[in-house]
């Protein structure tokens, strides 16, 4: 006990044992949500057949990634495969552009690849300060849009199909979903996760999932789970990435999206993390940053070889910091409970229906649409590339598209209204990558 209060620094951080570990299970608690969540989406791509093995291998992603924070950058973050991420695996790149879910599992591995190789020799900085904040903002706000629509058609509230090219076509509003048992119970736990949130309760979506479920399941509305724990069982998906697949022109722009969508949200995760825990110097750096990106990008990495989407550092992570977690103990208690819980209950999360995670996408949507506000909207230059953004990613379904819109009108605008000095010269060269890519997909190249 001893030796870890001395390795973790309690003294450094004016923590202790116990505070650390109340502080590890209420990150848990907060986020738990994801090992039946991020199943239910990726399934959409990989087939509900995968269901089971996506289970443990979100519990095992998460566990790995979480316990080698911990240990490794002794920060009290944790992390899990991304929302967001894991919609625009599922809806964009498999179902939308009609990849094979394996080639796109070769994507984000390669992404992970891409982000130790920058993190490793800190290119990354570079494309930090190349980036404006306006469109980094605007990329998580569009991405919370996305979840939301997402989860507003996983009910049937809100019915949308997606063509052939990858766009969204919105078939209309069902208001005649709110009429039925899952309608009902959808917006139960969309309440009660809102009261919940408001009352600043701990695990307040894992509560409203639970809660939503075992009503629906009371009800009738959702059958029973058959049994309550399972042997982990990840042979589905394991080591099942398709890298030849890759070797298509259109797959770099897959490869790219993944990229850049992991790397701004990682940045201001750990930035705002960083912040709330006070870590940050005074001239706002982040101690150990590169050690907190490498775990980051090992963790995709390793997740895309169990056979999950990206994984990333979770800003659900501020709960624990809130009850005083300050080190990689907290970080450390988090992993262990994902991987003592979350390997084992398969039978439970794949019995969790779909109108009780739908209410979670829209609040997790919420979380993300507060981003927009820090974008200036008295600058038109700044602000008018920003909307695009927030509105090309739901309505194209499609987070690349979003990015590429951004980066291109951004470039343009500055650009034609004299103020292309703002612009740094990287961003120049990737709105022409994306230009390329655009003309790519439509035929043009």
């Amino acid at each position: 006990m001893e030796a870890l209060e001395k390795y973790f620094e309690f003294e450094k951080y004016k923590t202790d044992m116990r505070t650390e570990i109340l502080a590890g299970i209420t990150t848990f608690m907060t986020m738990a949500y994801i090992l039946f969540v991020n199943p239910a989406i990726l399934s959409d791509a990989m087939g509900k057949e995968a269901f089971n093995s996506l289970v443990a291998v979100t519990a095992l992603a998460a566990g790995i990634s979480t316990i080698i924070m911990g240990i490794y950058a002794k920060k009290p973050f944790a992390l899990a495969p991304g929302m967001g991420l894991n919609a625009y695996f599922a809806y964009s790149v498999v179902l939308g552009m009609g990849y094979d879910w394996r080639v796109a599992l070769a994507a984000v591995f390669v992404e992970g690849i891409l982000f130790i190789l920058l993190t490793v020799t800190k290119v990354r900085s570079a494309i930090i300060h190349a980036i404006p904040l306006s469109q980094k903002y605007a990329v998580g706000a569009g991405i919370g849009l996305f979840l939301t629509l997402i989860g507003l058609n996983d009910v049937g509230l809100l019915t949308a199909v997606v063509n052939e090219n990858g766009a969204l076509k919105l078939t209309g509003f069902n208001a005649s979903a709110l009429a039925t048992k899952a309608g009902v119970l959808f917006l139960f736990g969309l309440f009660l996760a809102a009261v919940l949130i408001s009352l600043r309760v701990k695990g307040a979506l894992l509560i409203s999932i639970l809660t939503t479920s075992i009503l629906g399941w009371i009800s009738g509305a959702a059958p029973w789970p058959e049994h309550i724990f399972s042997r982990p069982d990840i042979s589905y998906t394991f080591l099942k990435l398709d890298l030849q697949g890759l070797l298509n022109v259109g797959a770099i722009g897959v490869v790219f999206a993944f990229f850049m969508v992991d790397f701004f949200d990682t940045l201001g995760t750990v930035t705002g993390l960083s912040a709330k825990a006070g870590f940050l110097t005074k001239d706002g750096k982040v101690p150990d940053a590169e050690k907190v990106l490498l775990t980051d990008a090992i963790g995709t990495t390793l997740g895309a070889l169990l056979g999950t989407s990206t994984v990333t550092t979770y800003i659900e992570s501020a709960a624990g910091i809130e009850e005083g977690g300050r080190t990689g103990m907290t970080a450390l208690v988090t992993g262990l409970l994902f991987l003592a819980i979350g390997l084992f209950i398969a039978p439970v999360a794949q019995a969790i229906p779909a109108f009780a995670t739908a209410p979670a996408l829209v609040i997790v949507g919420y979380y993300m649409l507060g981003a927009i506000r820090e974008v200036d909207f008295d600058d038109p230059s700044e602000a008018i590339p920003a909307f695009l953004v927030l509105i090309t990613i739901p309505y194209t379904y499609s987070i690349a598209n979003g990015i590429g819109m951004g980066f291109i009108s951004y470039t343009i605008i500055k650009l034609l209204s004299g103020r292309g000095k703002e612009v740094h010269p990287l961003m120049y060269v990737l709105a022409l990558i994306f230009i390329g890519y655009f003309a790519y997909l439509g035929g043009l190249l």
